[in-house]
């Protein structure tokens, strides 16, 4: 015979817990399980490669003016810059603005002097500006760039111990050289680190835009000189010989064209007579950039000289680099480019 008495809810405990945690009557709520930690390790901000250093981290970009012409070839320094442009100075000879932040190179040179194009170039990248000398008028327009210090060697002077020295076995004016570290040193306390040069790709992430093209060797006429980059599918990199003492060759992630005016610098001439040219890198034109063995044609855009400069395709959508170290050849518009 059945009972009539009411049976009793039976509710197991840990429901009894769980809806105490989760009410909303005043009182307090359980504590969330924290998350696996998913952060990366830092990146340095001028090749999107891990770096976590910190002290690499937090110092400034330091830009040093390397000669080109082939008395001064091959130069000490340049495989260890994380950016290199390549720009016209005068009676097509080119020299290298080769800007240092993630590594460090013991010997830097031929170092020369400054030209106009400089202070719109590396202007972003702010920090410290390594050179042997110039024209008051373009040394003054260096020092008045906003977020540059000049550690120049009139500034620093040369000799032994100092940080500038001639190396023997060099005729000058192309035997002067000189350190990244002595030059971080001469700068001033706390000096601002740069800001990311690039967006770049995820490690691992093959380089892609719209209609590329094969790339296993650039070819570019940079003022009178060629820059010919071939293609290394075992390192991922784009290499250049003839710049490295102890015949090495640059090794670079990226490599970029950009397609730029050139103007003479009004009553400036070299100490032959030849009229100094200054780049018009603030505005937009033609590029083409290679990486990870294939090239794109895009277009290139500076809207002020404290601007970093930006990449796009055909389409307009950003190109982003693959991590490592970029080049940047400052081609006079027109000039024969080829990739194969």
């Amino acid at each position: 015979m059945m009972s009539n008495r009411p049976r009793r809810l039976v509710v197991p405990v840990a429901v009894l817990l769980l809806a105490a945690a989760c009410g909303s009557g005043g009182g307090k709520k359980a504590a969330a399980t924290p998350a696996a930690s998913t952060s990366l390790p830092p990146v340095a901000p001028l090749t999107g490669l891990p770096l976590t250093d910190q002290a690499k981290l937090a110092r400034p970009a330091l830009t040093i003016k390397v000669e080109n012409p082939p008395v001064a070839r091959p130069q000490s320094g340049l495989d260890a810059a994380d950016v290199v442009f390549e720009e016209v100075v005068e009676g097509g000879i080119t020299r290298f603005l080769a800007v240092f932040h993630s590594t460090d190179a013991a010997l830097v040179g031929p170092v020369r002097s400054v030209r106009p194009s400089d202070p719109e170039v590396i202007a972003p990248f702010g920090g410290l500006f390594g050179y042997s000398g110039g024209t008051p008028k373009f040394i003054n327009l260096l020092r008045s760039t906003p977020g540059i210090t000049d550690v120049g060697v009139d500034k620093l002077d040369e000799g032994n111990g100092k940080a500038y020295f001639r190396r023997p076995g060099r005729n000058p004016p192309d035997n002067l050289y000189t350190s990244t570290a002595k030059l971080w040193a001469a700068g001033p306390p706390h000096a601002k680190p740069p800001a990311p040069f690039a967006a770049f790709l995820p490690a691992g992430q093959p380089f892609t835009a719209a209609a590329t093209t094969p790339a296993t060797r650039l070819t570019a006429q940079v003022g009178d000189s060629s820059a010919v980059y071939d293609y290394d599918p075992a390192g991922g990199v784009y290499k250049r010989g003839g710049l490295v003492e102890g015949s090495g060759s640059i090794a670079a992630a990226n490599v970029i064209v950009q397609f730029t005016g050139y103007q003479i610098s009004p009553g400036d001439e070299d100490a032959n007579g030849t009229p100094v040219e200054k780049a018009v890198t603030v505005g937009s034109g033609d590029a083409i950039i290679v990486s990870g063995g294939l090239a794109v044609k895009g277009k290139w855009s500076k809207p002020s000289p404290s601007a970093y400069t930006t990449y796009t395709d055909s389409t307009g959508a950003p190109i982003k680099l693959r991590p490592g170290r970029t080049w940047i050849e400052l081609a006079r518009n027109g000039a024969a480019v080829t990739t194969k």
